[in-house]
């Protein structure tokens, strides 16, 4: 049930309370577009994220019509429409009048239900200073023109956001860069104990065989000598995937000096791949670890090919090799913890998470997540 409108003095003061109070992004842009609807005389309201590239991504939606929730959100995720075109020539600066909706008049020439009465809508970017992320909409049945004074109170509460976004942001940011700190400290923790431990272990137990005359102490020794140089192997690959050398110059570059590291021949294959988010990249460079690792330990070969695919619409990741195999099928349990940690992460970035393997005919990891 829609709430009585309050002043707007008192509306941008609840939203204010609202943006300062929240840490999560969606989380904040829903809550603040629906007190937004809740306390004025619009009923509707949506908001895109837009990259530099024209992808547009509906993050946040308040009350839409039923033709606009059709299919779950189709017309609201795909194609264009005039804000979006506005919005990425740079002509949208504050909050303006739009002419009809075209994602409206395409779901009324599509027979995709109730429009609710909603053809026009105010629209303003979500930007602090400099820096835009994308825009709202804001509409109301039969309305179409916005005031001046509707049009400085939606821009004002747009400006509100735009500061919310930015300050999460910033705090994100420094708390990734809290993450590797700390993971670069535990890596140099681990190199300068554990490793050299480990290491000192090696060459012990090297000398112990060679010292050793009888055929069963020489044995235990060579014996520790491989566990140890196992465990050291081990080690090395921890620290490596705790401070990545080389995924400053990118995740490709990444994935062979990883596989260096292990033994592995990686035959890339690289297909219009251009500068990727930094949640995509991670994840990328996280399932190419684990495949690498599972091909090192299990598959019986040390030659990988590797295929990546940009399609503007979805970035997509083959990993295969030729290796001995096992036996799986695709609606049971998955077969152990870090193939299960593959899948969860590309599913968490709404992605698509395939894995083929057969006796003999070694196995084939895919992985298709949109941009």
């Amino acid at each position: 049930m829609k709430q009585i409108p309050v002043s707007n003095t008192q509306l941008l003061k609840e939203i204010a309370e609202l943006l300062n109070e929240e840490t999560e992004l969606k989380s904040m842009l829903s809550g603040a577009l629906r007190k937004f609807i809740n306390g004025s005389d619009f009923t509707t309201g949506w908001m895109f994220f837009i990259t530099e590239e024209g992808h547009h991504q509906l993050v946040a939606a308040e009350n839409l019509p039923p033709s606009l929730e059709d299919n779950h959100c189709q017309l609201m995720t795909k194609g264009g429409c005039w804000c979006v075109n506005k919005f990425l020539k740079g002509s949208l600066t504050k909050a303006s009048n739009i002419i009809e909706c075209q994602r409206i008049e395409k779901a009324i020439l599509e027979n995709r239900g109730d429009t609710a009465d909603i053809t026009y809508h105010a629209t303003v970017p979500l930007q602090s200073g400099s820096e835009s992320f994308g825009l709202m909409n804001i509409a109301a049945p039969n309305k179409t023109h916005f005031s001046k004074d509707e049009l400085a109170l939606i821009e004002s509460v747009a400006f509100q956001i735009g500061s919310a976004i930015k300050r999460i942001m910033l705090t994100k940011k420094e708390q990734d860069l809290a993450l590797i700190a700390e993971r670069n400290r535990l890596a140099r923790d681990l190199h300068d104990s554990v490793n050299q431990l480990l290491f000192s272990l090696t060459l012990t137990a090297r000398g112990g065989a060679v010292l050793s005359d009888k055929p069963d102490i020489k044995e235990t020794f060579q014996t520790i000598q491989g566990m140890a140089q196992e465990a050291l192997s081990e080690m090395r690959a921890l620290i490596w995937q705790l401070r990545p050398q080389g995924l400053e110059k990118g995740f490709i570059q990444a994935v062979k000096g990883y596989a260096d590291m292990l033994g592995i021949e990686v035959i890339v294959k690289v297909d219009g791949v251009t500068c990727l988010s930094s949640k995509i990249e991670e994840v990328i460079w996280r399932v190419s670890q684990e495949a690498l690792n599972n091909c090192k330990k299990h598959s019986g070969v040390n030659q990988v090919h590797y295929s990546i695919q940009n399609n503007k619409e979805s970035i997509e990741l083959q990993i295969k090799d030729h290796g001995c195999g096992f036996h799986f099928q695709g609606a049971k349990v998955i077969p152990s913890v870090g193939i299960q940690s593959m899948k969860e992460r590309v599913e968490a970035l709404g992605g698509k998470f395939t894995l083929i393997s057969q006796l003999g005919k070694g196995t084939e990891i895919s992985i298709c997540i949109p941009l």
